[in-house]
């Protein structure tokens, strides 16, 4: 990706999206609850964070992060305080900011001072280079020729 001159990495999403059923499923693998339950309450769960969002509370879901509405308004804004109103807002936006946790112990000068890791970007990720190419009988999956892996 360039910006401003200069060329960046840049990830890219492969594949469809994970559905709510595959969800569902996994989770249901990892706990005692079916996938029938865990489906139901990821289906309600929508509805809920934005009833509370739109009382203007955030959302703070164990282990994944917080969530909140913000104002969404044009970007000329006005010229005094006076001014502004409900009216400049003409839409609204979700908000995620993952979950904080604290790693490791020990004091800096030893190198090993802790370090907070936002949640669900603490995995392990294998970053390859994508060339481009997708399997066009199974887009899910991509030709062994298409990625190169990188250590």
């Amino acid at each position: 990706m360039k910006v401003n001159g200069k060329w960046y990495p840049k990830s890219v999403l492969v594949g469809s999206a994970i559905t709510t059923e595959q969800v569902a499923k996994r989770v249901a693998a990892e706990s005692t609850v079916s996938p029938v339950n865990v489906r139901a309450v990821l289906t309600a769960l929508g509805g809920v964070m934005g009833d509370y969002m739109a009382q203007g509370r955030s959302v703070k879901l164990d282990g994944i992060g917080s969530f909140y509405f913000t104002a969404a308004t044009n970007k000329n804004g006005v010229a005094t305080e006076r001014e502004v109103t409900a009216a400049l807002i003409n839409g609204v936006r979700v908000r995620f900011i993952p979950e904080t946790c604290f790693r490791g112990g020990g004091t800096r000068a030893t190198g090993g001072g802790r370090r907070s890791v936002r949640g669900l970007s603490d995995v392990d990720i294998e970053w390859e280079e994508w060339k481009g190419k997708v399997d066009t009988d199974n887009p899910d999956a991509t030709s062994d020729d298409s990625i190169n892996t990188q250590p």
